[in-house]
């Protein structure tokens, strides 16, 4: 049954409605949505901000030396028979001059014949077990006196096996001395060579009172943010330094710790007749703070 008459001229037209129904695009998918590239922005540093020292609360690492003996997942001690500027001792790990001992860390410089040598001492660090960057830094010492005695809570950058000093950095929080047992020394090094090292950035602090720092224990502090240091003896800043006063600036790498009882050599010379032996820095915590995680 035929329901409608077929004229072939409908055929030419049929064809022409298929062509324009195929060009309009209604089997292609939608058009997305346009891109606009947006520049990489890059998160600030945690503790990159400077902020006042009691704002650094949150307690990240820390050493109390409550232990028996040196805490070997925290600190390496460095054995070494001469070292640099001149100095006399030789380092060990003997408990006579590397011990822990009624909650202290105690660093013993002796006059005893070593390997050739007049003197030992003791020297370790974080090296490889723990690196330090924006936060505060509190060390709670007593420290040894005597002329030729040079105690020291320091550091240096991480990657000094890799890039050569100065141009690594070296953060000298306390070095003292023990000539002038009352004044803190403070110091940053920097530069790209040996040769061509700029005078470093350095400050004394005397100790108010008229003591010295071997007669109790004072807390030695430094807070590191971006590009900028601040140096604190019992919580009481005496010294600034940012990265506009250096160049080039490695200060806002991770650096490690390193504590030392150096005797004689270049800062304070040799020990005379008026030095006694053994010679301790006592060392109660050392601690690291953040502001935020």
């Amino acid at each position: 049954m035929t329901l409608f008459p077929f004229s072939p001229r409908l055929v030419p037209a049929l064809a022409a409605l298929a062509l324009a129904l195929a060009a309009s695009g209604c089997t292609q998918n939608p058009p997305g949505p346009t891109i606009v590239e947006t520049a990489a922005v890059t998160p600030e540093p945690v503790n990159a901000a400077i902020m006042p020292y009691s704002s650094y609360r949150t307690l990240v690492w820390s050493d109390e030396f409550d232990g028996a003996a040196l805490n070997a997942q925290k600190w390496v001690p460095e054995i070494k028979d001469v070292w640099y500027n001149n100095e006399l001792q030789a380092t060990t790990e003997s408990r006579n001059n590397l011990s822990v001992t009624s909650g202290n860390l105690v660093i013993t410089a002796q006059r005893e014949a070593y390997h050739g040598r007049s003197y030992t001492s003791a020297r370790i660090n974080t090296k490889g077990l723990r690196d330090f960057t924006f936060g505060r830094i509190d060390v709670r010492a007593k420290l040894p006196k005597g002329k030729g005695i040079w105690p020291a809570i320091w550091m240096l950058g991480s990657n000094d096996s890799q890039v050569s000093w100065p141009a690594c950095g070296e953060i000298d929080i306390m070095e003292l001395r023990g000539s002038t047992p009352q004044v803190n020394v403070s110091t940053m090094h920097f530069g790209n060579s040996v040769a061509t090292k700029p005078q470093p950035l350095s400050t004394t602090y005397a100790l108010p009172g008229g003591g010295d720092f071997s007669q109790a224990f004072h807390t030695f502090s430094i807070i590191r943010a971006q590009d900028k240091t601040e140096f604190y003896v019992d919580s009481v800043k005496y010294f600034t330094t940012t990265q506009a006063q250096m160049s080039p600036y490695p200060f806002n790498n991770p650096f490690y710790m390193i504590l030392n009882v150096a005797v004689g050599g270049d800062f304070d010379g040799n020990p005379d007749g008026t030095t006694t032996f053994p010679q301790q820095m006592l060392v109660d915590y050392v601690r690291y703070y953040k502001y935020k995680e």
